[in-house]
């Protein structure tokens, strides 16, 4: 079953776990993303994107390149920011990885939050779920090989995974129901 991944334009087999990690990784092995590559990927105006760097919402690209970290904290955002304001989406991120205009003091790369998110966002689908009673659960299972770099980091990456999936799905039953009005007023 395809779906498009979350904060992006591209659409992958849901039933396949690895595939967003292989689309992700095939986008960077010649090196980084230009800011036109990323506009492309995300369907964001590259304004938008530069404007994110600017506020430091993310570290500056490195040569006019993105790298994978880059891009999945922009996806990250993207995907949010329908459904929760950007200064809550900076402080979801900061909350687990301090300064977002930099790497150094990270406890989790931002492209493996996002593949957890996508497992647990996928898993939700992937098993039909009723309501979000096993989003803990979920998470928790997303987060088993995580390793803490400092005591309390996997709870706080817990709690923001849990924040950004029931976000995204809220996101996602926000446009069915405005599909569902543009139904009535037809």
């Amino acid at each position: 079953m395809l779906k498009t991944l979350p904060g992006a334009t591209v659409e992958v087999d849901i039933s396949n776990p690895q595939a967003a990690d292989d689309i992700l990784s095939s986008l960077f092995l010649t090196g980084g993303l230009m800011l036109s590559q990323v506009s492309q990927f995300t369907g964001l105006e590259p304004h938008t994107i530069q404007n994110w760097v600017k506020r430091g919402f993310l570290p500056p690209p490195q040569n006019k390149r993105y790298d994978r970290s880059q891009l999945c904290r922009i996806l990250i955002i993207h995907m949010l920011k329908d459904t929760l304001a950007l200064p809550t989406i900076c402080r979801l991120l900061s909350y687990i990885n301090g300064q977002l205009d930099k790497n150094s003091d990270d406890s989790i790369d931002d492209s493996q939050l996002y593949l957890y998110i996508i497992q647990v966002v996928f898993s939700l689908e992937n098993d039909k779920l009723e309501g979000l009673s096993h989003l803990e659960e979920r998470c928790r299972q997303a987060l088993e090989g995580y390793r803490e770099p400092f005591a309390g980091a996997k709870d706080r990456v817990l709690l923001v995974l849990r924040i950004i999936v029931t976000a995204h799905l809220a996101s996602h039953l926000t446009q069915q129901a405005n599909l569902l009005v543009g139904r009535m007023e037809d």
